[in-house]
């Protein structure tokens, strides 16, 4: 008989409480550390984790959640599908960081948002010529790592079906779930393996069913599953979805013979009652939300479990989906004032409302009443805290929104722009930020314990402006930026200056291996007190004749990397602050700003995921754009900025913001987006990037002339600006100049064949 268990979480944060995983990892790329001390970090990390959930009360520890870089590039190293251009690398640590982030001569794979997360994934390659073979390694010695630690230890991995739909084919164009044969067995296999270390749960995670999938998909789950439930010797499955409702799959999941189900009752609302096979299932119900921070209502949360008692064979607590999303615990937060504090919860405090609603559904709520009564104060205080309700300001917004006009036509524009900047024909530029130094690192944090004041600290980052803005002279850049040092985050710095926001000192989470950010927390109405980054253009501008970029981060973007208030729409947030960032632009034109970059990479990040919802949030989200920049005359012209997603179901938004200017990720992408953007006759600026800026290898002049080539057979040169694919922050001085002069010389070599 199949154990079940009554309080878990669908997976674990892995970068440590003080980011000691990144630290470990960056040492090892610098060759400062070897691979056993970056084990020895790693092991430690798990070892913590683990003990810490096992101790609070959850009774099935989901492992395997750990990964070096990426869960997604994990299953492609288990399942033997690295590609080729990899395998010369002959040891197993640095051909998957090779994959990852590519080397000086080998391009990694590409990476793309983890559906409509902050969380990027590295996107798997399937040739034709791909050869599926099993190595067990990682998650076979984590399991028994648990288990000697007597760790109720349940692996988690990657689904045959969703890791197939997130894959990209290559030199094919036939669908990737047609090779769902030839990795079924790889799966079953791996549960005989699984089964004989001593799992009695395996959790298979199948996100990718909660969006719109077809007939065909479908059926294809339910073959995979049967499949696997068939398997004789293996420990019990729970199939994991998360991120929406299964909807229209729950059903023929549930006909499978795999023993266990979780589904998100945050983000989806599946009826369970209305699947009868349920009946025999033990289901996982992801009531407290494992994205955002705010403390569960858990009356509301217990009234949903027992709602759902009577559909499940059996049920137990857990989180919607991975802790991955949220930052570690809140005792590292001192910073936050006594209300503030009270409505949160991040992952160590949602540990514990998950312990709570088991105990209370178990008959036992007098023993967790307290972190009831917690959870109803928080309600109260909440609903009728001032600083979440700003009549004045909601006033203003709607004036502003019914009589904003909007700007001239594209074509007009384009006229008096090109008049006004006098740039060449392919005019080049950069994204935004310039690597974030030593020096940047340290008088930023010289400041911060109170060793220099404020005027030292402007000082130091005026010089490093000044020593960015020569460096753009020098190569030869057309509009110039001034290189950003003194933002922390192009999101923490705008909410550190709004009404409204909170920034934490300490609540990390990862976007993509190494790199960790800091969510702001927006709990109330958004207003901008003061100017947010006019001296510093002022500053940047007075040293050149050259155009310099204002530059500023997109009203979406901001919503998306902060963890946002969940008590009004989305959309009414949005143009909050949109607003902040109006009066912005405005305040930029008047200082004498000819360009202002409006940046917003997550507009196709929170595109909901399933058709029928998608229609809505583009109007809002489009919208919102425009409200920002449409306060500035037309002479000014408007740049914006996307990356790392997979553009083509939101080309239309792309458009619609009406950006003179759209630079946006292409290098590893090979230019494929250019085509979807002729297709629904885009005939703005547009910048593809020619560069990938997450690999350090510095591309050659014939590289980046290629790319550009490539562009120019979809985009007129009159409209094509020449970029990298993002921010340089995370990049070296060398590289970043090296690879910036062969920018601008194979620029110069293409105009010339022009």
């Amino acid at each position: 008989m199949t154990l079940t268990f009554t309080a878990t979480v669908l997976g674990s944060p892995r970068i440590g409480p003080q980011r000691e995983l990144k630290r470990a990892v960056e040492s090892y790329w610098a060759g400062r550390s070897d691979a056993a001390t970056l084990e020895s970090v790693a092991e430690g990390l798990r070892r913590r984790t683990w003990t810490q959930l096992r101790d609070a009360g959850i009774d099935s520890v989901p492992v395997n959640t750990f990964s070096y870089y990426d869960h997604v590039l994990d299953t492609a190293v288990m399942l033997g599908a690295l590609p080729e251009r990899v395998a010369g690398i002959a040891d197993p640590l640095d051909r998957y960081f090779a994959a990852a982030r590519g080397n000086d001569t080998i391009a990694p794979l590409e990476m793309t948002k983890w559906f409509d997360t902050n969380y990027h994934y590295i996107v798997p390659e399937i040739a034709p010529s791909t050869t599926f073979a099993l190595d067990a390694s990682k998650v076979l010695g984590e399991l028994r790592e648990a288990l000697a630690l007597g760790i109720p230890a349940r692996p988690v991995i990657v689904g045959p079906v969703t890791f197939l739909l997130l894959s990209k084919p290559v030199d094919t164009n036939e669908p990737l779930l047609g090779r769902l044969g030839e990795i079924l067995p790889l799966y079953a296999d791996l549960l005989g393996r699984l089964a004989e270390a001593g799992a009695e749960w395996v959790q298979f995670d199948e996100p990718a069913l909660v969006a719109d999938r077809s007939e065909e998909e479908i059926a294809a789950a339910r073959r995979a599953y049967d499949h696997l439930s068939g398997v004789d010797t293996r420990p019990a499955i729970l199939l994991a979805s998360y991120f929406g409702s299964l909807g229209e799959a729950l059903p023929a999941l549930a006909e499978t013979g795999v023993e266990g189900i979780a589904v998100d009752l945050v983000a989806g609302s599946d009826n369970l009652a209305g699947v009868p096979a349920l009946a025999h299932k033990h289901v996982v119900a992801g009531v407290v939300d494992g994205r955002n921070i705010w403390r569960t209502d858990l009356e509301k949360a217990l009234g949903q479990l027992g709602t759902q008692l009577g559909s499940a064979g059996s049920l137990a607590v857990s989180t919607s989906c991975s802790l991955l999303h949220v930052p570690y615990t809140l005792d590292a937060e001192s910073g936050l004032d006594k209300a503030l504090r009270s409505w949160l919860a991040f992952g160590s405090e949602k540990v514990r409302e998950v312990v709570a609603l088991a105990t209370a559904l178990a008959g036992r709520r007098d023993e967790v009443e307290d972190e009831f009564a917690l959870a109803r104060a928080a309600q109260s205080t909440r609903a009728n805290d001032g600083r979440l309700h700003d009549a004045a300001l909601r006033a203003r917004l709607n004036e502003i929104s019914s009589s904003d006009g909007g700007r001239a036509s594209a074509d007009a524009r384009r006229e008096i722009q090109t008049d006004k900047l006098g740039l060449p024909v392919l005019p080049t530029t950069t994204i935004g930020s310039y690597p974030q130094t030593t020096a940047i690192r340290v008088a930023r944090a010289a400041l911060r314990k109170g060793e220099i004041d404020e005027a030292e600290y402007i000082r130091r980052m005026q010089q490093e402006v000044a020593d960015v803005v020569a460096l753009q002279e020098k190569l030869g850049l057309g509009v110039l930026v001034h290189g950003e040092p003194e933002r922390n985050d192009m999101v923490q710095y705008f909410a550190e200056q709004l009404d409204g926001f909170f920034a934490t000192a300490n609540g990390w989470v990862q976007s993509y291996g190494s790199r960790c950010v800091r969510p702001p927390i927006l709990f109330g109405d958004v207003q901008r007190p003061h100017p947010m980054t006019v001296e510093w253009y002022r500053y940047a501008q007075s040293l050149t004749d050259k155009p310099v970029k204002g530059m500023l981060t997109g009203p979406v973007t901001i919503l998306a990397w902060s963890f946002v208030r969940d008590d009004q729409p989305l959309a009414d947030s949005a143009d909050q602050v949109a607003l902040a960032i109006r009066d912005e632009t405005i305040d930029l034109e008047a200082a004498g700003a000819r360009v202002v970059q409006v940046d917003e990479p997550a507009l196709r990040e929170l595109l909901p995921l399933r058709k029928k919802d998608q229609e809505e949030y583009l109007k809002w989200s489009v919208g919102s754009f425009r409200l920002a920049t449409s306060g500035v005359t037309d002479a000014t012209q408007i740049h914006t900025h996307l990356c790392y997603s997979e553009f083509g179901e939101v080309i239309d938004a792309i458009a619609g913001l009406d950006a003179d200017v759209t630079s946006i990720e292409a290098a590893r992408s090979r230019m494929e987006v250019l085509d979807d953007l002729n297709a629904v006759g885009f005939d703005l600026g547009v910048g593809p990037g020619v560069y990938d800026i997450h690999s350090p290898r510095v591309p050659s002049v014939d590289e980046i002339a290629e790319s550009l080539r490539a562009a120019l057979k979809a985009v007129p040169a009159q409209r094509l600006w020449v970029n990298p694919d993002c921010g340089l922050k995370t990049r070296g001085n060398e590289e970043v100049e090296a690879s910036l002069r062969n920018l601008v010389a194979a620029t110069e070599r293409v105009r010339a064949e022009l």
